[in-house]
């Protein structure tokens, strides 16, 4: 999957924004923050498509993809703001978890409800480009990161990115990306994460790109 393009204002800290990790009974509120924050990305269309469903499959796919992914083999953040609401999120696919197939074919109703077989064919092909740009070492894969209405610019994607990132690099690891526009990779590249390719046939005119922070010395 892909991050969201977050934008370079994301860069200043918010005033008060607590991470913590999500809730069991919040993956809807996160599903619809993700969606939200995807509803006009060009590389999340080519998986759900356009037109007025957009959002219910966008908020289906998510769902599905958190749920075999990065709720069981890794680790979903969300961003709260001082009224307790969830302002941003951000799911990461841990170490070695790149080869769920059980907890994904578990999850396939879901992915049906969402994207109808077309779709889920669709969605596939994707993710097999994808995996093919992905690195060998193991590393942490930022499957998702969006900041809902009236909380961009306020510095919440970076906070998201931050809070996962002293985590990484307490434990020496390493963590990859997909950079979905040159705006977001230029956010990206100034938390040390390095440009590695473009990613192409995913029937976008420009690919995303894919990015590699390596794993820092520890002290």
């Amino acid at each position: 999957m892909l991050p969201t393009p977050l934008t370079p204002q994301d860069a200043a800290a918010p005033p008060v924004v607590e991470v913590r990790p999500a809730a069991p009974g919040e993956l809807e509120v996160v599903t619809d923050v993700l969606a939200t924050a995807f509803a006009a990305d060009p590389v999340m269309a080519t998986f759900t498509g356009t037109g007025p469903e957009r959002h219910r499959r966008t908020r289906g796919f998510f769902g599905a993809v958190l749920a075999s992914g990065a709720l069981r083999h890794g680790a979903v953040d969300v961003a709260v703001g001082p009224d307790g609401r969830v302002l941003g999120a951000a799911a990461w696919e841990a170490p070695g978890s790149a080869g769920h197939l059980p907890a994904q074919v578990a999850q396939l109703p879901t992915f049906w409800k969402a994207l109808g077989w077309r779709g889920i064919r669709r969605a596939l092909a994707n993710q097999a480009v994808l995996a093919r740009h992905r690195p060998v070492p193991e590393h942490w894969y930022l499957t998702a990161i969006g900041v809902g209405d009236g909380a961009r610019g306020l510095g919440v994607g970076s906070t998201l990115l931050a809070s996962r990132l002293r985590q990484v690099d307490a434990a020496g690891a390493a963590a990859y990306l997909e950079a979905s526009t040159p705006r977001s990779r230029t956010l990206y590249e100034s938390f040390g994460f390095r440009f590695l390719a473009t990613v192409e046939a995913l029937g976008t005119v420009t690919g995303p790109a894919s990015m590699w922070r390596p794993a820092r010395p520890l002290a």
